[in-house]
């Protein structure tokens, strides 16, 4: 019996990686899960590999599904396009990326608007947020689920404490609107980047900053070029399990329904353990040598302050209905 597919990779400095998978059987129906994201710890990879396995074995005979992590197959910037194109057929992509498409996925970038990672995940399981599933559906994209990886934190090249720390300084986003108007309110420079160049652009100083997940701040070794990070858990970074309608409408109905309860039985499970993943990769940075800042209830208020008045910004784009649901999670 076929199980998941893994991928060999030997990467150097300036080298291309190589990579090397098992064949998938005669007749089955190959599926490329493709996603920007490396190591072993972190939540989307374990999710991905999950999935594989799963289909892998249930659906072994019909469907082999081959997983290409750390952006080797599609990076940032292409990945949605290959999707459409029928070049892969999984992504996982931040929830970020969509402000081309809608600006209703605006409201997972609001700061603060989500108490913790359990509030998100019940914003998530209402029908406001599993009908922003289905929200892209003319242009091709389905939302199979949503993948949590945590809560975000700032790092930069000198300890933030309060967020007249942050002034003058570069930070690193995704491409949306929300996430640039939130740093302009620390009277920061926002800079978007994929994902894949961060480490360099901090490591040279082509950015001074930037916030991410405790489990994506360790694996791609952020911690390691910057002074400290600041738990300022101001934002979510999840992810949308995702394929295209073309592809779903393809296959036969009992493989699809297969195929849909296995990816939310996998969203389940992974949405459960998150939040011990997170707390081991952030143990993992204090073992690695990594400073941590830790906020009195004072200083937060005071990052909550500076930030929060971007709602207003985004009340009509993303609808103020929406908002409201999500900050009642």
């Amino acid at each position: 019996m076929k199980k998941l597919v893994h991928f060999i990779a030997a990467v150097t400095l300036g080298a291309t990686a190589s990579y090397s998978a098992a064949n998938c059987d005669s007749g089955e129906t190959v599926v490329k899960l493709s996603h920007v994201t490396g190591g072993t710890t972190h939540p989307k990879v374990v999710a991905a590999n999950n999935f594989a396995e799963r289909v892998n074995t249930e659906l072994n005979g019909k469907m082999c599904v081959e997983v290409y992590p750390n952006s080797t197959l599609f990076g940032d910037s292409k990945e949605l396009e290959a999707l459409l194109l029928g070049d892969v057929q999984l992504l996982a992509p931040s929830l970020s990326k969509f402000g081309s498409y809608t600006e209703k996925f605006g409201v997972f970038d609001l700061p603060f608007i989500f108490r913790d990672i359990d509030a998100a995940i019940r914003f998530t399981q209402s029908n406001e947020g599993k009908g922003l599933l289905n929200e892209m559906e003319n242009v091709g994209f389905v939302g199979l689920g949503y993948w949590m990886s945590g809560m975000k934190y700032f790092s930069a090249n000198k300890p933030l404490i309060e967020p007249t720390d942050s002034a003058g300084l570069k930070f690193r986003v995704q491409t949306s609107d929300v996430a640039k108007a939130m740093i302009k309110a620390m009277g920061a420079s926002p800079q978007p980047m994929a994902f894949a160049e961060v480490y360099g652009a901090l490591q040279t100083g082509v950015v001074d900053g930037q916030e991410n997940t405790w489990s994506n701040i360790y694996t791609q070794k952020f911690f390691e070029v910057q002074d400290s990070v600041t738990e300022t858990n101001h934002q979510l970074l999840a992810y949308l399990f995702m394929t295209s309608k073309e592809f779903l409408d393809s296959l036969d109905a009992d493989v699809r329904n297969q195929f849909i309860e296995i990816a939310n039985d996998v969203t389940l499970q992974a949405n459960l353990e998150v939040k011990e993943k997170e707390a081991y990769n952030r143990q993992n940075i204090l073992n690695a040598g990594g400073v941590i800042n830790v906020l009195t209830p004072e200083q937060r208020t005071k990052w909550v302050d500076s930030m929060k008045p971007a709602w207003g910004q985004f009340e009509k784009a993303i609808g103020k209905d929406l908002i409201n649901a999500a900050a009642g999670s």
